[in-house]
């Protein structure tokens, strides 16, 4: 390009700016800091501490009598042999057979039932079902724990009056019922809502199209809605199974109102034992991590099914 006297200037492309690029992962370092501190770092010290024992010298008095010495797998090996434990994860597989199915078929029934035309009163009924898992777990426990006692039951006056049989909610098998109707009344508005939102996000066009062919609700129902929000059953089922795994606050707030609870009845309950009942914070820190790679290895296999018959049923 010319200018007044002549002269050529040559014009170089203005490159673009790379300022505030880096702008969006400054926002996300108050969040990786959190998450490192308070989720990487106390897993890497459960894992570290899973490692070590403490070693006792002479009868454990004075200083240097305690030293904290590397076991290797020694306390995992311990966690495998512990036969309490493995009963606790057995009765925590018997209280979820009882739960899933309940809780998600309950769930289920009323997101369907919600989502028909007919349904009055939806928005009451919805908030009526959610309402149980707004009330904090410890909450919750303790009122039904009230409900079940014989003295202060007022179903138990009831069936007294009525002659009744009046059944040991706390004793046996009844146990297993007592805490699943607990999970169940607390759990299902929540996995309900899930459903009915995947439902809710069905073309209507669908539906019009099936009542013009003849298709009844029920019809619609099992054909249409049921198998589109197949991947929502599939995430509550997920929740549901690691939710049960890690069951903890029924049994716990319930103990005391029984002697027939062990202190280790589920797997979290034998963890807390073991850490502050016999201040063995090393088997303790084993068994946590046992725990969650057996949650994990169980939620991975139980996806890569899932997936598996997606991709089957698409093809």
């Amino acid at each position: 390009m010319a200018d007044g006297t002549g002269t050529a200037q040559s014009v170089r492309p203005s490159r673009p700016r790379r300022r505030g690029r880096s702008a969006p992962y400054w926002f996300l370092v108050p969040t990786l800091t959190l998450f490192a501190a308070f989720t990487v770092v106390p897993i890497g010290y459960a894992i570290w501490l899973s490692l070590h024992r403490v070693q006792v010298k002479g009868i454990g008095l004075g200083k240097g009598a305690r030293q904290q010495v590397w076991n290797g797998i020694g306390n995992y090996t311990d966690v495998l042999n512990d036969s309490e434990f493995g009963h606790s994860v057995l009765r925590a597989f018997g209280y979820g057979l009882i739960v899933i199915p309940t809780m998600l078929g309950l769930a289920l029934l009323f997101a369907l039932m919600l989502d028909t035309p007919k349904a009055r009163s939806a928005p009451f009924a919805r908030l009526m079902i959610f309402l149980p898992y707004a009330v904090p777990g410890i909450i919750a426990a303790l009122m039904w724990g009230f409900l079940y006692l014989p003295d202060v039951s007022p179903f138990y006056y009831l069936l007294d009056k009525f002659g009744l049989p009046q059944p040991d909610l706390f004793d046996g098998g009844n146990l297993y019922l007592s805490f699943a109707n607990i999970a169940v009344w607390g759990g299902t508005g929540f996995n309900m809502i899930v459903i009915y939102t995947a439902l809710r996000a069905i073309p209507p066009d669908i539906y019009e199209a099936a009542r013009l062919d003849g298709a009844t609700d029920l019809g619609i129902a099992l054909k249409i809605k049921i198998p589109i929000v197949m991947p929502s059953l599939v995430l509550t089922f997920f929740f549901s199974v690691i939710a049960t795994l890690q069951v903890f606050t029924e049994p716990m707030a319930l103990k005391p109102l029984t002697n027939g609870l062990p202190s280790s009845w589920s797997p979290l309950m034998a963890i807390y034992d073991k850490a502050f009942l016999q201040s063995d914070i090393y088997g303790a820190s084993a068994t946590a991590v046992v725990l969650a790679l057996a949650t994990y290895l169980l939620s991975f296999t139980l996806l890569r099914v899932s997936d598996r018959h997606t991709r089957e049923d698409r093809a």
